[in-house]
């Protein structure tokens, strides 16, 4: 029953109208309560005259107040509805209800479903038969006309589905249903989105309409839609598209598995105000603990993009075995592997040089993957702690260089041929060598094999029956390039070149950055190797798996809520590419609850297609959804009926006289006399640092440049030390323009080294070998641009893998051992080294004969170039002409040793040596820059 706009669920109810004269006739015989007056005095009674004042009927605006009152109940007990729902459309036959229930119908899905209810209804009424079809449920649903109330409990059922509708698998159905009996009216309840088949559909629902009364409702819109997620170098990135442009804010939260918000950001839109992005700049620990990302508010499978492993960015530890000084752009190796790994990988560096401290901080920071360039030997504590986290699963990168050449530690995956510090353990061809073609069970399969890239060094492995299987990619005459081995679940891989330019030109290629990201992708937790079915052999190949399949664990529902998958669902494949959302692979989890891959409904906004009905031409009729929904006035009524009865209560009581009612009282003087004065925060106590004697010895370093020497517990040899250096100094304030002071002892187990630019450290045969500890930090000196200069005062005639037999030289060798140390050489004729102050051809001390050993550099572009040195100041240098002798002077400035042969001038080239060596370790190899001064020279005519 329908009055206008209004409408009512229980019409029968308005006869009670009909008793509302009989209710005021009532109102109107009763009268109101006698009113009554309380006076205590009783004798005074008797004087009082008994009139009756009371009216003999109720006043009209109070019968009045309660005739309203009854009809406002008897109206909302007829339940009236304003804009009630539009009724089915006329015609004879069955009735053809087509329901879009996909991603899109989430949006006003409860109108959707109450205007196919409500047609439905209208029906049964009048006895017609309805066929119910939903676009989303493909061809498995009875596709024939039914009883309109077997067809209301299948609606009452349905609900949005996450997938995207197939109405084109059900034309043949509905052609079969219509031969069968043609349909009446045909009502399609659309959703504003639309799938490949939706043209076909189209095409075959005018052509079974025919003359047949045919409405399609839109106008609801569609659900916001996230696609696109993303976790670049600086945020996490979604891409929304919104269905119309809308100046309320949308905001995209972010979860992670347990369900926690990790955080909120707001959508930022184009001009369109329709397509934008949201971006989540969280540090990349958080970003990687992102499982879901969903619209806040936005109740739809449409809104939720759920992310999986794929989506973590992999953290990345560099170290470089260079000199801090070395690490210059383009010529340091770590600038070529920031550049590959920037854009997939998140990159740290150690916050300290020191390796027995660098490394076990990357290791607590979350690395994924270690890459070490050219660092030969690890230090104990290092080694152990590397080793414990590769066989938890993570994954250590090695580069070789010249330290590695010359020996490593067992962090390899296979054993290198030995080699002595001057390069001959590397190989060096004639010819440069290109890479052969990747084998399947390598990591690199697939990927092409740039032409253009050659080696011409590497170091080489020891061969072994199981080296084929370790190696991952060689050259064209079958030498490794790549090895790798498992090391419990982690994996050992070692790059046979550097990681720069200097001995191939493979980081230039940009096959080095497919080869980096593989890598980095097999880093991935167990998890992830459990989800792809691949591991690696512990020889280093990885294992091809038979095919894997993935089950549904948990899907999502057509409102974005996580639950079990429906029977219909399928395993996909561990190994495939990209899987679309459909109704056999509904959008969710595949896998284990450890171990998962996530099928979202949209990986590209391109993928969301709009409606199109042109192609029904005008055999339609389109009409929008109502604009507003019906409204119960049920609750309304009653709330009047409510304030109608306090209305009637408050009308009786005035009547009665009962006046002391509430009275305004002021409160008696509350008076709040706590005044608790804040305790004044306490005044911060200036605490003044005590002076200790290690902070007085770390001002007086670092306000001065100071020599400095290792103190090695003899008494003798420490005094030399000390006047030596301190004879030093005094020659360097009259040559020069340096002014150092007196010269301090350091214990290179306490002191911090890192002020002094220069350590003299003398070597006997009974210098104390360094403790672990200690030989760490004396790596991480070095490793900062400190120089050592090792003295065994023995005349050293030897190389570094040849020292003799001496004493001083084999305590030496025990104590280089345990250091990270890069070939030497004898200082060639043209380092900087001879014209770092003075022009020097050889460094005499004591003793004239030993030569000074130097980090080794390549001689390359010798003619060219008059000055040849490394890229920095080599972090060690070692003689054994007794520099300290020479140098040492008592307090009046007389020499304390006499040179061999005693010759005043070899005295006179010992200090100008000591010059050049601090001039180099202060200035490094400026020197090397006079590369243009001979044609200054001719040019100026000199």
């Amino acid at each position: 029953m329908t009055f206008l706009p209004l409408g009512f669920t229980a019409p029968l109810m308005l006869a009670a109208l009909l008793l509302l004269p009989v209710i005021w006739w009532l109102l109107r015989l009763i009268p109101p309560s006698p009113r009554r007056v309380a006076f205590p005095p009783a004798r005074l009674l008797a004087d009082i005259d008994k009139r009756e004042e009371t009216p003999d009927n109720s006043p009209w605006w109070l019968t009045l107040l309660r005739l309203l009152l009854a009809a406002a109940i008897i109206l909302a007990l007829a339940g009236p509805i304003w804009r009630p729902l539009a009724e089915a459309p006329s015609g004879r036959g069955p009735l053809w209800i087509l329901l879009d229930n996909g991603w899109a119908s989430s949006a006003g899905w409860q109108t959707r479903q109450r205007g196919a209810e409500r047609l439905i209804e209208t029906a049964a009424d009048s006895g017609r038969p309805v066929l119910l079809a939903a676009t989303a449920e493909g061809a498995d649903q009875p596709l024939v006309p039914q009883n309109a109330r077997v067809a209301l409990e299948r609606l009452r059922v349905l609900e949005p589905r996450p997938w995207p509708v197939n109405r084109g698998e059900l034309t043949p159905g509905l052609t079969a249903a219509a031969q069968e009996t043609r349909p009446g009216a045909v009502v399609w309840l659309a959703e504003d989105a639309a799938d490949a088949g939706t043209p076909r559909f189209i095409e075959g629902l005018r052509a079974l309409v025919g003359d047949t009364e045919l409405t399609v409702m839109t106008g609801l819109g569609r659900p916001t839609v996230l696609a696109d997620a993303r976790n670049d170098i600086e945020a996490l990135t979604v891409s929304v598209l919104a269905d119309a442009p809308s100046s309320a804010p949308r905001t995209i939260r972010a979860l992670d598995m347990r369900g926690l918000t990790l955080g909120e950001t707001v959508a930022r839109f184009g001009e369109d105000g329709v397509s934008g992005s949201a971006e989540f700049d969280f540090p990349v620990e958080l970003r990687n603990d992102v499982a879901r990302l969903e619209l806040v508010g936005e109740d739809s499978a449409a809104g939720v993009q759920l992310l999986d492993d794929r989506w973590q960015r992999r953290t990345v530890g560099l170290v470089s075995g260079a000199s801090a000084d070395q690490a210059q752009p383009l010529l340091s190796p770590l600038y070529y592997l920031e550049r590959a790994l920037s854009p997939f990988a998140e990159l740290r560096r150690p916050r300290e040089e020191n390796l027995a401290v660098a490394l076990p901080d990357l290791i607590e920071q979350g690395v994924s993957v270690i890459i070490l360039a050219d660092v030969g030997r690890l230090p104990e504590e290092a080694q152990a702690s590397v080793a414990a986290w590769v066989e938890q699963g993570g994954v250590l990168l090695r580069f070789a260089g010249p330290r590695m050449a010359g020996g490593t530690d067992d962090l390899v995956p296979t054993s290198l041929r030995a080699g002595d510090r001057t390069l001959g353990g590397s190989l060096s061809w004639e010819q440069p060598q290109p890479l052969a073609n990747f084998s399947e069970g390598s990591p690199f399969a697939r990927l092409p094999v740039p032409a253009d890239v050659t080696v011409n060094r590497q170091v080489l492995a020891e061969p072994g029956p199981d080296l084929s299987d370790r190696t991952w990619a060689s050259l064209a005459d079958g030498t490794p390039l790549v090895t790798a081995a498992a090391r419990g679940r982690g994996t050992l891989v070692l790059f046979h070149v550097t990681a720069d330019t200097a001995w191939s030109n493979l980081p230039l290629s940009g096959a080095f950055v497919s080869m980096l990201r593989r890598i980095v992708a097999v880093s991935s937790a167990s998890g992830s190797r459990a989800e792809n079915g691949a591991g690696t052999a512990a020889g280093g190949r990885l294992q091809e798996p038979a095919e894997v399949l993935l089950p549904p664990v948990r899907v999502l529902d057509g409102f974005g809520r996580l639950g079990p998958p429906p029977a219909s669902a399928l395993p996909i494949s561990a190994r495939g590419g990209e899987v679309a959302a459909s109704r056999r692979h509904p959008p969710g989890l595949y896998g284990s609850d450890d171990a998962f891959r996530a099928i979202n409904l949209f990986t590209a906004p391109g993928q969301v297609l709009p409606l199109d009905l042109a192609g029904l031409g005008g055999s339609a009729r389109v009409v929008t959804y109502p604009t507003s929904e019906a409204t119960d006035l049920r609750p309304l009524l009653f709330l009047a009926a409510l304030l109608l009865l306090f209305a009637d209560a408050i009308a009786m009581m005035a009547l009665r006289g009962d006046r002391n009612g509430l009275r305004a009282r002021l409160a008696r003087g509350a008076t709040v006399l706590l005044l608790a004065g804040l305790a004044a925060a306490a005044l911060p106590h200036a605490s003044l640092a005590q002076e200790t004697s290690d902070d007085l010895a770390a001002l007086e370093a670092t306000l001065d440049t100071r020599l400095a020497y290792v103190v090695t517990g003899q008494p003798d040899r420490d005094v030399t030390s000390r006047q030596g250096l301190l004879g030093l100094s005094r020659y360097l304030a009259s040559r020069t323009a340096l002014e150092p002071e007196a010269p301090v002892g350091v214990d290179i187990a306490r002191d911090e080294l890192a002020f002094f630019p220069i350590l003299y450290w003398p070597i006997t045969e009974d210098t104390p070998v360094p403790s672990s500890d200690a030989l760490a930090r004396i790596d991480a000196y070095m490793r900062n641009g400190g120089t050592i200069l090792f003295d065994t005062a023995d005349q050293l005639a030897a190389g570094i893998s040849g020292f003799g037999t001496s004493p001083a030289v084999l305590r030496l060798r025990q104590v280089l051992d345990g250091l990270d140390i890069p070939p030497l050489e004898p200082v060639p004729a043209d380092h900087v080294l001879t014209k770092a102050f003075y022009l020097l051809e050889t460094f005499p001390g004591r003793y004239a004969d030993g030569p000074l050993w130097v980090e080794a550099t390549d001689a390359q572009n010798s003619a060219d170039r008059p000055v040849r040195a490394g890229d920095g100041v080599s972090p060690l240098l070692i003689t054994g002409n007794d520099f300290a002798a020479a140098w040492a002077v008592d307090e009046a400035g007389n020499p304390l040793f006499p040179t061999v042969p005693n010759d005043a001038m070899q005295r006179e080239y010992a200090y100008r040596s000591g010059v050049n060596i601090v001039m180099y370790a202060l200035t490094g190899n400026y020197k090397a820059d006079q590369v243009h001064v001979p044609a200054l020279l001719e040019r100026l005519g000199q």
